[in-house]
């Protein structure tokens, strides 16, 4: 009895769901047509393609290097004699740095002034004996041409040994000259590595560090390497801001001096180079800096809003409007900034294009909602 009354109410039950599921289904049926009709009635937003310029920047790291810089080492073996330097000192092109000492040189130089003036004169009398015989041969029968000949090939051999020796004694000089440690440029000692009565030369133990480093810091070179996709927005004409960390409060400015014009093979970059100037010593090479660059397009470019750019499975569109139907164009992207977008394809000025592009507006579809056209 009990299953027979559990049946007929189960059977109850089954019955009114049916009926309330048959009431419901054409009242929801009916709102869903007129949240489509609504849809479809809001209009489709366009807008007139055009030409613009698209201004973005970059963050990237740099590195503060000396404008110039060298390490000084000794070109003759010899002995640190004395130092009118060290770490820290202002130094002025031309100053001189250190001077060493080598005995053996004023020896060889005195050797090379003794040949010198002997061959002089040995020049100087076979030079006097050609012009007495010249003079001679004036008178018919006098001299021999043969003997004259023989005279002015001595002269000439003369001269030779004499301009050879001119030459071995300015060599030893020069070689002199380069116990003297002289600045090649203005600039500051960053380092230095001997003290007086240390060995240096060009070889052996006192040839592994150099004497001195020398920076010119009044203007540093700041170093950049841009990737290549921004590469083509660079020029000579961008100036950059950037900041370091030892003066967080500080923002400094510089101009591109020079592009390497070529991409590192590992990096994939271009270094570029900008001159900093730096009179009053704030900024110190090696410092690592946060760098903006400017990155300008040209003015022949497409921009269109973001949300215009339709990324889907398929690739990269925009949805034209024409003759009342709607056409995705397959477009290449570019920079991208503040809520605008560069693109490239085969798009022309004045096409109309969907502001808002989604996968719900078909390809090669009739436009069933009105257009609204804006600016």
């Amino acid at each position: 009895m009990n299953s027979y009354r559990f049946v007929l109410l189960t059977s109850g039950l089954l019955s009114i769901t049916c009926m309330l599921a048959r009431c419901t289904s054409p009242i929801q049926k009916a709102e869903a047509e007129n949240q489509k009709a609504k849809e479809e009635s809001a209009p489709l937003e366009i807008f007139k393609l055009s030409k613009g310029q698209l201004s973005s920047s970059i963050k990237i790291p740099g590195e503060l290097i000396a404008y110039q810089q060298v390490d000084l080492y000794a070109k003759v073996s010899s002995f640190v004699k004395k130092l009118n330097v060290d770490v820290g000192s202002v130094v002025s092109a031309g100053q001189i740095l250190a001077t060493m000492e080598a005995p053996e040189l004023n020896s060889q130089l005195a050797g090379a002034e003794s040949r010198l003036k002997s061959q002089e004169a040995v020049y100087l009398a076979s030079k006097a004996t050609y012009q007495r015989l010249l003079e001679t041969s004036k008178t018919p029968g006098t001299v021999s041409q043969n003997d004259l000949d023989l005279a002015l090939a001595k002269q000439n051999s003369d001269l030779a040994q004499f301009k050879a020796a001119q030459a071995a004694y300015r060599e030893v000089g020069d070689t002199k000259n380069y116990l003297e440690i002289r600045a090649p440029f203005s600039g500051i000692i960053t380092a230095r590595n001997v003290s007086a009565g240390a060995y240096v030369g060009p070889s052996g133990k006192g040839s592994e560090a150099p004497i001195f480093t020398l920076q010119q810091q009044d203007k540093l070179r700041l170093v950049v390497s841009v990737p290549e996709l921004y590469s083509a927005y660079l020029n000579r004409q961008n100036e950059i801001k950037f900041s370091v960390k030892a003066l967080p409060s500080e923002s400094f400015t510089a101009k591109v001096a020079r592009l390497a014009g070529a991409l590192d093979p590992r990096l994939r970059s271009q270094r570029i180079e900008m001159d900093v100037n730096n009179s009053n010593k704030q900024l110190l090479p090696g410092m690592i800096t946060e760098v903006e660059i400017p990155l300008t397009g040209a003015e022949h470019t497409f921009v269109v809003p973001t949300e215009a750019v339709l990324n889907s499975t398929l690739g990269t569109f925009v949805i034209k409007v024409e003759h009342d139907s709607t056409k995705w164009i397959p477009v290449n992207l570019g920079r991208q900034a503040d809520g605008k977008s560069e693109v490239f394809g085969p798009l022309n000025e004045s096409t109309q294009l969907v502001r808002l592009a989604t996968e719900e507006i078909r390809d090669k579809e009739p436009v069933r909602a009105p257009v609204k056209l804006i600016q």
